[in-house]
């Protein structure tokens, strides 16, 4: 049972951009991506745009910039790229960029991933935070660790974040 300390207004929808970190899937295989943006949708808030860029650090860091820029999106969810490989560059890419970190996103997202495939979530750089007034999360690209992150963490936290950070 997850525990709200403050009931906040169903009534607010969020404008979201959703980019998935891939050298390889495509819109009509991004089960990742799909999931995301239908856990918004289930939510009421908006997807304003969803894309695919390739994991390049550059191009990644691009698109955040770009997205950091539009009036109409509140929040970016990435997925892909946080692991350690070599081609893994979400999290090095947007790291430098946060103007603030969510240092607990990450490690409660680590806490529960533990607790379902045990220690190999140590190999997980979620991270979340803020830039130009945007909030930002990145999320590996599994299906059950977007799940676990949107049903567990997000969706529950999304309204009341993005009050604090407006505040």
């Amino acid at each position: 049972m997850t525990h709200i300390p403050h009931p906040d207004s169903p009534s607010i929808a969020v404008t979201c951009a959703v980019v998935t970190v891939s050298d390889t899937r495509l819109k009509e295989t991004d089960k990742s991506g799909q999931l995301i943006q239908e856990l918004l949708h289930n939510a009421n808030h908006t997807v304003e745009t969803y894309t695919i860029v390739k994991d390049e650090p550059l191009q990644i860091q691009k698109q955040m910039q770009l997205l950091g820029q539009s009036a109409n999106v509140d929040v970016v969810i990435f997925n892909g790229g946080t692991g350690i490989a070599p081609r893994d560059t979400t999290y090095d890419a947007i790291e430098n960029l946060l103007e603030k970190t969510l240092p607990g996103f990450g490690e409660l997202f680590r806490f529960l991933s533990y607790q379902e495939i045990g220690s190999r979530a140590i190999a997980s750089r979620a991270v979340a935070g803020v830039y130009q007034q945007k909030l930002i999360f990145s999320l590996p690209g599994s299906s059950n660790a977007v799940r676990l992150a949107m049903e567990k963490l997000i969706l529950p936290e999304l309204v009341h974040l993005l009050g604090q950070m407006r505040k």
